[in-house]
């Protein structure tokens, strides 16, 4: 799938807008997953909540922080290709703060980070 093939921009939930139709990749904290385990929300470093649809249910309990790669579609929910959860436990929790800061920076300055925080599939 082209999702892999092609540089993901890393944004935010104030971004998803303007990458509809686009491969994104999205990190956020665990809201709630929902009972049929096809889609869960995760709020990104403003407290702004996405929406995360799959393709298969869970196979496994999602909690913390989640790095999705995926497609924004037309309604602007992420239909996700790949998720990884983001281990915490080496005992310093991931600071989706600092993290959001860092892509309003890359996002302002695109000419400085073409691709420097773009996941490789």
């Amino acid at each position: 799938m082209a999702v892999f093939e092609s540089p993901k921009p890393r944004i935010n939930y104030s971004m998803l807008s303007q990458y509809i139709s686009r491969p994104i990749c999205f990190v956020g904290r665990v809201e709630k997953v929902h009972p049929t385990g096809k889609s869960f929300t995760l709020s990104d470093g403003e407290g702004k909540s996405a929406s995360v649809e799959l393709n298969e249910p869970l196979d496994e309990e999602l909690s913390g922080v989640v790095e999705v790669v995926g497609v924004v579609s037309n309604k602007g929910a992420i239909m996700a290709s790949a998720y990884n959860m983001l281990r915490e436990d080496q005992g310093i929790p991931f600071d989706l703060e600092l993290y959001n800061e860092a892509l309003k920076v890359i996002h302002e300055y695109p000419q400085h980070y073409p691709f420097e925080l773009s996941t490789s599939g």
